[in-house]
Parts: structure tokens; sequence; C-alpha cells
């Protein structure tokens, strides 16, 4: 049985993922793959830009939060997936070494209307560096009630 269900997640809750170290081998590999932009793949590109140096596009810092959440809630919940999200931003750019601190706050929850098993979740997903807040965004996870009912 999983440890974490909806009834875990109530308002307020916040949960420590871990943390990530940006390597710059993978982050060039995802940039090169997914998001070619110049100041994505080259030093001086990236110094020449207002992003300062070489950075880490926005959605491999998003995949490395999301596979945080995996190995720390999902892989062990009753989680049903997720209907989408909302108001997604990268307010820094990360660069290669950063350490990152992923972390969750469970903003509201309830329970399906159409689905007495299953419950609403409303997260907001942080990736934080020294403390300051480099990636937000918020989503909604579904979630298996622990008594399945």
């Amino acid at each position: 049985m999983a440890t974490i269900a909806y009834e875990d997640l109530t308002p307020g809750t916040v949960i420590d993922l871990g943390e990530v170290v940006i390597d710059k081998t993978e982050m060039l590999a995802f940039n090169e793959r997914f998001d070619p932009q110049p100041f994505h793949l080259d030093e001086v590109a990236g110094r020449n830009s207002v992003l300062g140096g070489l950075c880490a596009s926005g959605w491999f810092t998003a995949s490395l939060w999301m596979r945080q959440y995996v190995d720390h809630v999902l892989a062990d919940s009753t989680s049903q997936g997720s209907p989408g999200g909302k108001d997604l931003s990268w307010a820094a750019p990360v660069f290669p070494d950063d350490v990152l601190r992923c972390q969750l706050e469970v903003i509201s929850a309830r329970r399906s209307r159409s689905r007495e098993n299953l419950g609403l979740v409303e997260i907001t997903g942080s990736a934080l560096r020294d403390g300051e807040r480099v990636m937000s965004f918020t989503f909604t996870g579904m979630f298996g009630t622990r008594d399945g009912s």
C-alpha cells in the first residue's frame, strides 16, 4: 500500500524534495536536444545575453524538479496523474554547478465531485538557490484516497 495518499496532502503541508546539482554535461545535452537557443549552448552567447552566462533551459530545471517529485512523493503515493497547471515562472537563470533545493507546498485539497475515491490537490512546486526562488509553478495533482471511497 502506498505511503502517501490524498488524506496526507493537507493545505499548508510543505515537503522538501531534496537538492539537485546542475551538471553541465547533462544540462548541455538537454539544451541541445530540447531548447537549442544560443545562450543555452554557448559560453560567449550566454555571457552576452541578458542572462549573464551559459544557463539551463527552464524546461531542464522543471524536469529536474519533476524527478525529485517522483522520487520523494509520487513513487510511493496513490498518484493518478495531473490535469495540468498554471503560473510557470523562471525567476532567475540557473547555471552549471548551481545547487537547487526543490520543494512543494499544498495550497488546497478537495474530493472530486465525480469520483469519491479521488482527491484533487493544488500544489506549488518551487526550486530555490541559496533561498532565492528560481522557478515555481502551480498544478493540480490527482491522488487516490486511503480508504478508496
